[in-house]
């Protein structure tokens, strides 16, 4: 039986336990990849459940999170310069970049990683099944990498 991800993730305590994302050549203790991972910074609304838990998500990542809340997240969006048809309902900065949505981590992990020539990444919309949304059906979803030279284009399929 294979353990998902997510519980892989959430049940990595302080110890010697190594996180290890595949595909990325990184491995490391959860202490030592708070200590390397750039800090995040997520706006979202204080009533929002499904935001709360992709933070718990990129936590459970390594990354240091800075949660901030707003009520008028359109304010947050436009100051970011995330287009309409690709914003979702939390934006989160880390490393010069900007997330939107349910982005999950091994993509961040990439997107800090490969530093390519962008805004930054999206999950538009709220699909079931990425990170945040675990509803017990999973949708497939794309996350773009938006505002790069060549435009808007799949970065990673889910």
């Amino acid at each position: 039986m294979t353990a998902s991800r997510r519980a892989v993730l959430t049940g990595l305590g302080a110890g010697t336990a190594i996180l290890t994302l595949s595909g990325l050549g990184i491995a490391l203790a959860p202490s030592e990849a708070r200590a390397e991972l750039p800090k995040m910074s997520v706006w979202k609304d204080p009533s929002c459940g499904c935001c709360g838990a992709w933070v718990d998500h990129v936590r459970a990542a390594g990354f240091q999170v800075d949660v901030r809340e707003s009520t008028d997240m359109a304010a947050i969006k436009q100051v970011h310069q995330v287009p309409p048809q690709l914003q979702s309902c939390h934006t989160a900065l880390v490393d010069g970049y900007v997330l939107e949505g349910h982005v999950p981590a091994e993509d961040v992990l990439r997107l800090i990683k490969e530093r390519p020539a962008a805004k930054g990444l999206t999950v538009p919309g709220m699909p079931q099944g990425s990170p945040g949304m675990e509803t017990g059906h999973k949708d497939a979803y794309d996350v773009i990498l938006f505002g790069g030279e060549g435009g808007d284009k799949v970065f990673a399929s889910h």
